[in-house]
């Protein structure tokens, strides 16, 4: 469900105009010194804003379709005054006309969407054709993680990574029975686990072949 936009949000953003784009979007320009990390669906920015903290050395983006939780994430990145996060308005369907081919370093894909209806499949954001796209703007070592609460949706997620021939690793579906230390939560992935839900984890990279 899409959220109702906030009166004035756009106004608001262009209040961190530094690190936000809003509106017509242009290819973004890498820095060849550092790695590249993107994040599809910000959210609200507390995955985004904490792991940008704790590598300062790499930098990263940060895609979220709506502008309204992309306010909320550039107030964190504000006030923890991040000077490797960028935030931008985007669809990720579009992604290839943002990045350079080989150009991202690694993809997080958290709690994305899961479209439990099976008519909507083509809609996820781990579905093959998605895939494809980020094979062309991931580096050769390039790796997708991916963390979700939704066992159905972690389950096809699995098998669209074999269809589209990538390996995969480090597969649990409890990641907090044994949370390893570098293990950043999303606001999503602290209320689910609260309730008592586990929550499912992978890292996935295309093969070489």
């Amino acid at each position: 469900m899409r959220l109702r936009k906030k009166p004035h949000t756009d106004e608001k953003l262009q209040t961190f105009a530094d690190f936000v784009t809003v509106g017509e979007v242009q290819p973004f320009q890498k820095d060849s010194t550092r790695k590249l990390y993107v994040e599809l669906g910000t959210g609200k920015g507390d995955f985004i804003t904490q792991i940008a903290e704790r590598n300062p050395q790499i930098n990263f983006v940060g895609l979220e379709v709506e502008a309204t939780v992309v306010l909320a994430a550039a107030r964190k990145v504000h006030e923890k005054n991040l000077s490797n996060v960028r935030l931008i308005v985007f669809d990720v369907s579009n992604i290839t006309e943002l990045f350079a081919e080989h150009e991202v370093d690694r993809l997080y894909i958290n709690f994305c969407d899961p479209w439990p209806k099976k008519r909507h499949a083509k809609r996820r954001l781990t579905y093959v054709k998605f895939l494809e796209l980020y094979r062309k703007i991931l580096a050769p070592d390039g790796e997708i993680f991916f963390k979700t609460d939704n066992r159905g949706l972690f389950d096809f997620s699995l098998e669209q990574f074999e269809l589209a021939g990538m390996d995969v690793r480090d597969v649990t579906n409890d990641l907090h029975a044994n949370e390893p230390p570098e293990n950043i939560r999303t606001e999503y992935e602290t209320k689910f686990s609260a309730q008592g839900v586990p929550i499912n984890f992978c890292v996935a990279r295309f093969g070489n072949g």
